[in-house]
C-alpha cells in the first residue's frame, strides 16, 4: 500500500510532483533536441548563392518596380517638364500613356508606336551629351530616394561576390546607364535612341527592348562574355520579363503583378517583396514598352559589349 500511495498524485508531495515534473522536461527537452539535430543532418545544405569567385555567373536586374519604384522614364519626363522641355498636355499624355500600357497589359502595336513617337519627338534635335547632363541631376532630383533597399542588397551581394550584374530595362540606355553607375553596377542594356553628330534624330535603333528583346539582349551579351546562363540569375517584377527570367539557372520575382506571381510559384521561383500595401505594385507610372528611346535586344547586347573593349 505504501508503494501505491506514492503512485496516486494526490498524495504525492509538492517536492516529489517538482522533481518529476523537472525530470519528465528535461529529458523531453533533449530529445527534441536530439531529433532537431537528426533532421538538419539529415536535410542537404542549400548551396551558397551567390557563388563567390564565379566569374561565368552574372547578374540581371530589370529596373521599373524591380530596382524602382515606379518608372524611371516617368521621373527622366518630369525632370524634362521642370526645365521646360514640353508642355503640361503633353506630360498629361505621356503619363496616360504609361499608365494605359501597364493596366492594359497587352502590347497593341498602334498604341506603343503613339507613344514612342510622342516621346522621341521630345528628345528631337537635342543633343545626347545635354541630356546626359540633366539625367545626372534628375537622378538626384528624382531617382535616387526610389530604389528599393531590398533589391539593391540582392544586386551588391552578387557584386561582393564578384559578380558582374547588369540592369536591363526599356528605359532610354543614356538613363540606364546613369543609375547603373550611380549604384556601382557593371552597366546597363537598355533602349537606344538613333543620334547622328552626337544629335537624337527622332528616330528607333531596332525595336524595343522588352519582353523577348531583354531576353535576346541577355542572351547576346552573355554570349559576348563568356557568361554561363545556368548560373546566372535574374529579377523581375513583371510577367513580360518571364522570357529573360527563364533563360537563367536562378530567377527571382521582386514586387511581381499577379501573373508573374502565380507563374513564379508554378515554377518554385524565389520570391521578394519590398513593397508596403497590397497593391503598391502601382506606385509610379511604369515605363512603357521603349517610350523615349528603343533598341533592338541583339544590338543593344553587343553595341554595349564593343564600348566596354
Amino acid at each position: 500500500m505504501a508503494a501505491l500511495g506514492w503512485l496516486t498524485p494526490r498524495r504525492r508531495s509538492a517536492t516529489a510532483r517538482s522533481v518529476l515534473a523537472g525530470e519528465a522536461a528535461a529529458e523531453a527537452a533533449r530529445k527534441s533536441s536530439l531529433e532537431a539535430d537528426s533532421a538538419a543532418a539529415a536535410e542537404p545544405e542549400e548551396p551558397e548563392f551567390p557563388v563567390v569567385g564565379d566569374e561565368r555567373a552574372a547578374a540581371f536586374f530589370d529596373l521599373d518596380n524591380t530596382v524602382m519604384q515606379g518608372a524611371a522614364l516617368f521621373h527622366f519626363g518630369r525632370g524634362l517638364y521642370k526645365r521646360k522641355f514640353f508642355e503640361r498636355r503633353e506630360l498629361t499624355r505621356f503619363a496616360w500613356q504609361q499608365a494605359w500600357f501597364r493596366l492594359a497589359g497587352v502590347e497593341d502595336p498602334e498604341h506603343m508606336q503613339d507613344a514612342r513617337d510622342s516621346a522621341l519627338s521630345i528628345v528631337k534635335g537635342h543633343r545626347v551629351s545635354e541630356l546626359m547632363s540633366i539625367g545626372e541631376e534628375i537622378y538626384d532630383e528624382y531617382m535616387a530616394d526610389r530604389i528599393w533597399p531590398g533589391t539593391r542588397a540582392l544586386a551588391q551581394a552578387h557584386l561582393d561576390a564578384g559578380q558582374r550584374v547588369w540592369l536591363v530595362t526599356a528605359a532610354p540606355v543614356e538613363t540606364a546607364t546613369i543609375i547603373a553607375r550611380r549604384l556601382g553596377l557593371t552597366g546597363a542594356l537598355g533602349t537606344v535612341a538613333e543620334s547622328v553628330d552626337g544629335v537624337y534624330t527622332g528616330r528607333l535603333v531596332g525595336e524595343p527592348l522588352h519582353g523577348p528583346a531583354k531576353a535576346e539582349a541577355v542572351r547576346a551579351l552573355a554570349a559576348a562574355e563568356g557568361l554561363d546562363l545556368a548560373r546566372c540569375a535574374a529579377y523581375s517584377d513583371s510577367h513580360n520579363d518571364i522570357p529573360m527570367l527563364s533563360l537563367v539557372g536562378h530567377p527571382y520575382a521582386i514586387n511581381p503583378d499577379t501573373k508573374l506571381r502565380k507563374h513564379a510559384r508554378a515554377r518554385d521561383w524565389r520570391l521578394r517583396d519590398y513593397r508596403t500595401g497590397r497593391k503598391a505594385a502601382k506606385v509610379g507610372i511604369p515605363a512603357a514598352a521603349g517610350v523615349g528611346a528603343l533598341a533592338g535586344g541583339t544590338a543593344a547586347a553587343v553595341a554595349l559589349h564593343r564600348r566596354r573593349r
